[in-house]
């Protein structure tokens, strides 16, 4: 398991988009396309390399008016960052 990123943004392969026929947030890289559900796209569109992890779950927890989600926020980063998304 890689250890967590703490200002993480997309890797250079990677483009998020926003795709009109499928409704939904996308992940472009040169072999296709992955179709993010709303939790994963609103992490990702958070990824900077700015913004600290910290700081992207107070400005979901804003966003969402909630609280609680800094473990799988945290759980989603280190997958994305597992899956070559992240840097």
């Amino acid at each position: 398991m890689q250890t967590l990123i703490e200002r993480p943004r997309l890797a250079r392969m990677f483009r998020l988009q926003w795709e009109p026929v499928q409704q939904a947030h996308v992940l472009l890289y040169p072999e296709g396309m992955v179709k993010l559900n709303l939790s994963a796209a609103e992490i990702l569109l958070r990824c900077d390399g700015i913004h600290a992890v910290a700081q992207i779950v107070t400005q979901l927890e804003m966003a969402f008016s909630t609280q609680g989600l800094e473990a799988e926020v945290y759980a989603f980063i280190v997958d994305a960052r597992e899956r070559g998304w992240l840097v």
